[in-house]
């Protein structure tokens, strides 16, 4: 298993297209790439959340995704390939054998580079957001263009809004969000939604997971959900396990869909013992 010195400056690494990724190394020992999800990136998101602990002996690699932080937007037009061969990137510094931990679309993400055949170690991810049956209506196929409409039109705070109320952020909610400091942020990286959207909408219509779709999938692949998600997220986590060829699907008492630290971690050290 690969093994990392720590040191927490930014570095770079050059995506197969000349994009340069932004990532920085938290930690000493087995290698541990953590890939963030929508309106995220690693100073505000899951490695945020995971890298205090983890750090304590794993090499935690956080990394920007395209278009986030310190990363390049990309010369050429989104595709999901392209987000693929970021991550495949990534991996070849950290090891092919490196342990990924994916959340939200950033699950589907790993799961996109596992159907390609990327090499990994084990595989967790955290909530991949799925709408598979009628426990939660399907999401508009169009919220990527209407995102990117919003976005082109400098209406990045209504392009945030719209995300938020796809989600299930009420509207007070929203209105105080957008009170706090970390509104700018989100803001910052709005015009990224339209990729998470390309991401995840195909399998957020209400319909089961396609057959066959993970079913070359061969490293161990621990699927997690909190136990005060709802219905439609916990029947998607199970339908993903169940899709998967070497599935462990773990439920996190008292957890949402933020992810904790301290309710993490210590499940995903018990799956990587094991």
């Amino acid at each position: 298993m690969s093994t990392v010195s720590a040191t927490t400056s930014t570095r770079f690494v050059t995506s197969d297209d000349g994009t340069r990724i932004a990532y920085d190394v938290t930690g000493t020992g087995p290698a541990v790439v953590v890939v963030e999800g929508a309106l995220c990136q690693r100073s505000m998101g899951t490695g945020q959340a995971l890298t205090p602990l983890l750090s304590k002996d794993h090499a935690v690699h956080a990394y920007d995704r395209r278009g986030r932080g310190e990363s390049g937007p990309g010369s050429t037009a989104y595709t999901v390939e392209r987000e693929v061969e970021d991550l495949v990137a990534v991996l070849e510094v950290a090891g092919p054998d490196a342990l990924v931990v994916g959340a939200s679309s950033g699950a589907v993400l790993v799961l996109e580079a596992l159907r390609a055949g990327v090499a990994t170690g084990k595989v967790a991810l955290y909530e991949a957001p799925l709408i598979v049956d009628g426990t939660h209506a399907p999401n508009d196929p169009d919220l990527g263009s209407r995102t990117q409409a919003l976005v082109d039109a400098g209406k990045r705070g209504e392009a945030v809004q719209l995300f938020m109320r796809t989600v299930g952020v009420p509207a007070f909610g929203v209105m105080m969000m957008r009170l706090m400091p970390v509104w700018k942020k989100l803001c910052g990286v709005a015009h990224t939604l339209p990729n998470d959207y390309a991401l995840v909408l195909e399998h957020q219509q209400g319909e089961p997971l396609p057959d066959g779709w993970l079913s070359e999938v061969g490293v161990p692949v621990l699927v997690l959900v909190g136990g005060k998600s709802p219905e439609y997220m916990k029947n998607g986590q199970a339908a993903l396990a169940a899709a998967l060829p070497h599935a462990t699907l773990v439920e996190l008492p008292r957890q949402t869909h933020m992810v904790k630290g301290k309710a993490t971690v210590p499940a995903l050290r018990e799956f990587w013992a094991g």
